[in-house]
Parts: structure tokens; C-alpha cells; sequence
């Protein structure tokens, strides 16, 4: 594990714990704060900017929750959001069984894009980076009783597109089009790898 006992506190800024276990996987200590904010998107606004601003309010929103933010060692906040667009719209969390069974409706036979917002905002300067990896999903052409079995299955209401590729919602799909395979469960971790490299912050035993 690397040393991180001179390093600013490593704070992931999310209630998902898709994105707690991705994190988890870089073995580095980090604590979790939940955001407090309106993901609702603004009126005109593209998906991409959507991910992107709600990645950087949820790591500012958690940066400010904490005590010791403007310390010697500060706060490195990483904050994430994820929007889903088919045929145009928007595609949230479902949170219910109907509305879950709707998106899936509305998008067997055709190609998903996921737009995974990342960013790390470092309170030591209030520097931002911030990135959008845009994952392609293709959706089969679902029956309604293989929608209707899957989500009794895997109740998948609290992801965006009502499919969770790292269990059986990869049976719904044909093909997943990206640069990073974490990126479609919520946290890009090779973009995130990057910019804790670039914040200096130690990985897999650097110095």
C-alpha cells in the first residue's frame, strides 16, 4: 500500500456503494462524505455539461462539510455523476420497479450512451480536474418477460439506465463501447488514476 500518512485526505464524495467498491480496488484509504445537492439537470443543458457539473458540485458540496479543508495537508475530494441519453433524453436512477421497466422499454434495440463525469478537486489550491467518459452500450431488442424476470432478479433502481453491466444486466446488452470498463459502473478509475497522479497523490506504492 502506498504511503499516505503526509498526504491530504482522500475523500470520495458519493452515497453509491458501486463507486465506494470501485474505489477500493486502488487499496488507498479514503473516507466518504455524502453531497448534498440538486442533481435536477438545468433547462437546455447537454449531458455532458449535466455529469460535469454535478460531478464538481458533489466534490465541493463534500469539501465544505469538512473540518480540517483549509488545513495544512487539506482535502482531495472526488466527486462523480453519471447521465444516460437515449434517442435525445435524459435517462436517471428509476427508482421504481414501473419506471425502471420503462427505460428498459424505451431502449431495447437501440445504443445507450453513459456519460460518466469525473472530477478531483484539490483544496489545497482549488484546483479542478474534471473529465466525461462517454460509454456506447447496445441494447438488445428486449421482450417484455425478459425485462419483467431481469428486474425481479437484480432490482436495479438506484442505476441510471436500469442496467447493472457487472451482474445480470450484461445479458441485456450486445456490445459496450468504451476506453475504461469502470467507467459504465459509475467511477472511472483510469482517468481517476490519472489525476491522483497528477495531484501527487501515491499509487501502488510510489513515493
Amino acid at each position: 500500500m502506498p504511503d499516505v500518512s503526509n498526504q491530504p485526505r482522500l475523500i470520495l464524495a458519493s452515497s453509491s456503494r458501486y463507486r465506494r467498491e470501485l474505489l477500493e480496488r486502488l487499496r488507498i484509504p479514503f473516507d466518504v462524505i455524502t453531497p448534498d445537492i440538486d442533481e435536477t439537470p438545468l433547462d437546455g443543458e447537454t449531458p455532458e455539461a449535466t455529469a460535469i457539473r454535478l460531478s464538481i458540485a458533489k466534490a465541493r458540496a463534500a469539501a465544505a462539510r469538512v473540518t480540517d479543508a483549509s488545513g495544512a495537508l487539506g482535502v482531495v475530494v472526488i466527486g462523480s455523476d453519471q447521465v444516460a441519453t437515449c434517442d435525445g433524453r435524459q435517462i436517471g436512477k428509476p427508482g421504481t420497479h414501473d419506471n425502471a421497466r420503462s427505460q428498459l422499454q424505451s431502449m431495447r434495440g437501440k445504443s445507450v450512451e453513459f456519460h460518466s463525469a469525473l472530477c478531483l478537486f484539490d483544496s489545497r489550491s482549488n484546483h479542478i480536474q474534471s473529465a466525461d467518459i462517454v460509454t456506447r452500450v447496445q441494447f438488445r431488442d428486449l421482450p417484455d418477460a425478459e425485462i419483467e424476470a431481469y428486474l425481479h432478479a437484480e432490482m436495479p433502481y438506484d442505476v441510471a439506465g436500469s442496467a447493472k453491466s457487472e451482474g445480470l444486466g450484461i445479458t441485456l446488452v450486445d456490445a459496450i463501447h468504451s476506453d475504461d470498463p469502470t467507467a459504465l459502473v459509475g467511477l472511472p478509475l483510469i482517468a481517476l488514476s490519472r489525476m491522483l497522479r497528477a495531484a501527487g497523490f501515491p499509487l501502488v506504492g510510489a513515493a
